[in-house]
């Protein structure tokens, strides 16, 4: 049998290797310019474009998105044709996921601080967005399971196993969590509503950290560490053991995100079950790439590209007991809507995603120019200088959480709060702030001295776009034969019965939580007092949603004295059957805002209070980092899609009156010619048709229909 000649698409690596550089200086810029905002609001930069609200999720899918997304890309696209000795299925495929992804990285770019967002976390693009993200990742795996179905090499090696579980599972996170109802053209309300929003969005949140920023990672460490060793990987059974029970038990995990709030507590207790069970699949894969390693270290002492994949791997295996931790319903009531969660998150995105990022970029570089890097020294001061900004930025936020989960909780002697404020607890933690920006810094220099280093070293090679290569073609089995070796032999050359089994894994966890969820009508118990919104805080509950306000404020009181006494009753899952998409945040550097419209029986905050606070904050509330929000002075409300909302909100089970939507204009104008003639009354002048009324009146609509007495 003779040897077939074919080539490697290198032009496609390299696109995607120069897309991972250039979004990820801009992703990591924006976060170094938010990091700022939150010690100093004139970073805000005085416009709607650029606040706090609007470019953090620009970060987030950025970084996420852009950044990871290239990388996962651009590692696939080389592993994949050497580990099935092929060229990818089609090069008009390829360019089709190269080009088509970088599209939807620009429309996120121009979208979200346009105030153009879901709002849901992860997942704030809007609905035509979302259609092209489902175009282009089917485009993608249809290119990565032709390329598995054309192979030459008759074994499916792990790392491939990482790439269809990664393909399979983010499809069914983002087409289930993506359910929306178009109003406009770039405006939709979320299929779901409250409590069952909230499982499905942080199902889809929790395992987007699990199936984008960690599975297809793994994938690429089995495949790149090993290369840059040039050891075999330390344990195949290991592999096997590490593959199956991840996938199985990630996607029960989600709702850790939800403890201790109106979900029904069998389903926060599964969370809690498989997020411990967690830790063991998450260490033996991390133990496993590191054992890789064992006699080779003084590769790592004189390689700094080793280095990073090894910091890279510690970064997860802490990052992955940290997180079962933070699901332990102690630990959890003080962590969470804290800068732990922070520290939390960037540990694995700065230590485990981008430093194997960096370490794979160095390894690839110099292979697709077919030369040397241009200064190994420049590669070690990156290192040095990535982990000293992850210590900067992990290590005062870690402080920042336990500071802020304390303080909120602290009462005195007397049974009052000790800091009945929540600014008294931002005040304290400004300097780790400063500290966190200044790690994000340190950060994004280091990055910056890798493009310029890898810029040189391109210059210095030439790009070989068609890498020549041989192999024998694959020998088909006779299906008579038994076949000998090792039983998951088997299933590594059957890439139909592997993608089946591998569906199979990952949809059991979802099913399970989700059915009794949405079809068992007990779980989420309606409450009489609770009423739709009205038109105008139906326009100010989007109006709040476009300016990014649950970014920092969260709405859940949980059930601790120390935050019923400081905000209000606890929340119930009946208070949010109306609410779609659901609010209640993942962050509070804001005080919560559930009860924001009532407390004690009586109206919490006057519409003058809020006119002026939203106004000029730091004239309210000294030392506030909120930024000023003067525009909603100046436009109009725009109900031009009033009915279309309405109809919409009907169409999701919110029962607007049949009709309704003919005369919801003439309630909107009557509302807020009230809160209009309280203001002047207080010596505020404002235009009748100003969004700041809109905002007053959803503002005063929280907390405000739900009767204690009744709903005990």
């Amino acid at each position: 049998m003779q040897k077939e000649k074919f080539s490697y698409d290198n032009t496609i690596v390299r696109n995607f290797a120069i897309a991972t550089m250039v979004w990820g200086l801009v992703g990591m810029l924006v976060g170094v310019i938010i990091a700022t905002q939150l010690f100093e609001p004139a970073m805000n930069l005085g416009n709607r474009f650029t606040t706090f609200g609007r470019i953090r999720p620009l970060h987030t899918n950025a970084v996420i998105f852009a950044f990871v997304g290239n990388a996962i890309f651009m590692g696939v696209y080389y592993s994949l044709q050497r580990l099935l000795k092929t060229r990818m299925f089609s090069d008009t495929l390829s360019k089709i996921h190269f080009w088509g992804w970088q599209l939807i990285i620009v429309a996120a770019a121009i979208t979200l601080p346009l105030g153009i967002t879901t709002s849901k976390e992860y997942a704030e693009l809007e609905w035509p967005i979302d259609i092209a993200i489902t175009i282009i990742w089917v485009v993608f795996g249809w290119n990565m399971i032709g390329t598995i179905f054309k192979r030459r090499e008759k074994h499916m090696y792990v790392a491939i196993w990482f790439y269809l579980a990664t393909f399979l599972t983010v499809a069914l996170l983002h087409v289930v969590n993506s359910f929306e109802l178009p109003v406009t053209f770039l405006k939709s309300y979320s299929w779901y509503a409250g409590v069952q929003d909230a499982l499905v969005q942080w199902w889809y949140g929790h395992n987007a950290v699990a199936f984008f920023l960690t599975t297809p990672f793994l994938g690429l460490m089995y495949y790149f560490m090993p290369k840059m060793a040039n050891r075999p990987i330390y344990s195949y059974k290991l592999s096997i053991l590490h593959f199956w029970s991840l996938i199985f038990l990630y996607i029960w995990a989600g709702p850790h995100h939800l403890l201790y709030s109106s979900l029904p507590d069998w389903a926060q207790t599964l969370g809690v079950a498989f997020s411990i069970m967690l830790i063991a699949p998450s260490w033996g894969g991390m133990l496993n790439g590191l054992l890789t390693l064992r006699g080779a270290w003084d590769k790592v002492r004189d390689d700094a590209r080793l280095k990073f994949m090894v910091v890279g791997l510690t970064a997860y295996g802490m990052s992955t007991f940290e997180g079962p931790m933070l699901s332990l319903k102690n630990v959890n009531a003080i962590a969470h809507f804290t800068d732990w969660i922070v520290a939390h998150v960037h540990v694995g995105a700065l230590g485990w995603n981008g430093f194997l990022t960096f370490g794979i970029l160095y390894y690839l570089i110099p292979k697709l120019y077919k030369t040397k890097l241009h200064s190994k020294k420049l590669v070690s001061t990156h290192f040095w200088l990535g982990t000293l900004g992850i210590i900067f930025y992990a290590v005062p936020m870690y402080i920042s959480g336990a500071t802020q989960g304390l303080m909120w909780k602290q009462f005195t002697l007397e049974g009052f709060l000790k800091y009945p404020s929540f600014l008294s607890t931002t005040l304290q933690i400004i300097p780790m702030h400063m500290l966190r920006a200044l790690g994000g810094l340190i950060y994004l220099v280091g990055a910056i001295i890798m493009v310029v280093n890898l810029y040189k070293t391109m210059k210095a090679g030439s790009l070989v776009r068609n890498e020549e290569a041989e192999a024998f073609p694959m020998v088909k089995e006779d299906p008579k034969m038994v076949t000998s070796g090792y039983w998951h032999r088997w299933i590594e050359k059957r890439p139909t019965q592997f993608i089946l089994l591998s569906f199979i894994a990952v949809t059991i966890g979802g099913a399970v939580e989700f059915l009794p969820t949405f079809l068992v009508e007990s779980n989420v118990k309606t409450i009489e007092s609770v009423k739709p919104y009205t038109p105008l805080e139906l326009e100010g509950r989007d109006i709040y949603i476009r300016e990014g306000c649950n970014n920092c404020h969260s709405q859940l009181v949980r059930p601790f004295r120390s935050e019923t006494v400081r905000y209000g009753d606890y929340t119930k899952a009946g208070e949010h059957v109306y609410d779609h998409p659901f609010l209640w945040g993942s962050k509070r550097t804001g005080p919560d805002l559930s009860r924001g419209g009532v407390k004690n029986g009586v109206m919490y905050k006057s519409a003058s209070w809020h006119y002026d606070h939203m106004m000029a904050p730091g004239d309210i509330s000294t030392g506030s980092i909120m930024p000023s929000y003067g525009w909603l002075f100046d436009d109009d409300i725009d109900d031009s899609n009033l009915e279309g909302k309405i109809n919409a909100m009907r169409t999701l089970g919110v029962p607007y009156p049949k009709g309704y939507e003919k005369i919801a204009r003439q309630d909107l104008e009557k509302q807020a010619l009230k809160i209009q003639k309280e203001l002047i009354a207080d010596g505020k002048p404002v235009e009748a048709k100003k969004e700041i009324l809109a905002v007053i009146a959803y503002l005063h609509k929280l907390g405000r229909d739900i009767n204690v007495e009744e709903t005990k």
